[in-house]
């Protein structure tokens, strides 16, 4: 059989089992662009990438048990070649009998007008099997690639949101800064207010200064009164008992 008669078979293969199935994954992996692709899209592909799977686990088993007949058949064929070898010695001593020996290579026969068919329904199992494995490995990149488009939107908005909290710092700050500003002006209106305590704390002093130079002759009058007085009155507060008893006696005489 050629490839072309194999390939044909295959696609029918691919029909039968694959259904409805098929169409949905060439549509699928003809029109997902991950770029521009929604979660409902991704969730699709998911869902046709896991009915491929089990189209793929059902194409590999059905491929191992081809194989297995072939392998099975081949030892069959080798055995009996061998073993007919052998019976026309068996058939010429009367070991076995002709309709035996004829059953036997009937049966060697079949099975050798079989192998053909077996080697190609294994042929065609692993083509499907294969075929199915790069439907599958077409969708798992697919959304290996819508992922990694979404990893990196994922990371734009997170980008994007940490320059709008930037750019909200900045503008508080900015905020701040006006209301320093005010506060600024409102220093120099304290300020102003303080000069002018101070001017009239000066102005006080002043006044005080000039009553102080008003107030210097009572208190020097005073002074010289306090003098005159200490003169003619004796300062008793420091004579003993006996200078005083002294000055006592002396005014009595």
């Amino acid at each position: 059989m050629s490839n072309s008669n194999g390939w044909a078979l295959t696609a029918r293969l691919i029909s039968k089992h694959f259904g409805a199935l098929g169409d949905r994954v060439s549509e699928a992996i003809a029109s997902f662009d991950p770029e521009t692709a929604t979660e409902a899209d991704r969730d699709r592909l998911a869902d046709t990438l896991r009915s491929a799977a089990q189209k793929l686990a059902a194409a590999r088993s059905a491929f191992n048990k081809e194989r297995d007949d072939v392998v099975r058949l081949r030892e069959l064929i080798a055995t009996d070649e061998k073993a007919a070898e052998t019976l026309g010695e068996r058939l010429a001593s009367g070991k076995i009998s002709e309709a035996t020996i004829n059953l036997f290579c009937d049966e060697l026969e079949a099975n050798r007008n079989r192998l053909p068919q077996e080697i190609q329904e294994e042929a065609d199992a692993q083509a499907y099997m294969d075929e199915l494995q790069k439907i599958v490995d077409a969708l798992s990149q697919q959304l290996a690639d819508f992922d990694s488009a979404a990893k990196k939107a994922r990371q734009a908005l997170a980008a994007a949101k940490a320059q709008r909290d930037l750019q909200d710092v900045r503008a508080e700050r900015q905020e701040q800064l006006a209301s320093l500003s005010g506060m600024r002006g409102n220093t120099s209106a304290l300020n102003a207010l303080t000069r002018r305590a101070q001017k009239i704390a000066n102005e006080a002093e002043g006044m005080k200064i000039v009553s102080d130079i008003g107030q210097r002759p009572y208190d020097q009058a005073a002074e010289i009164e306090a003098i005159r007085k200490s003169v003619t009155q004796p300062d008793s507060g420091n004579e003993s008992a006996l200078e005083r008893l002294k000055r006592l006696s002396a005014k009595a005489a």
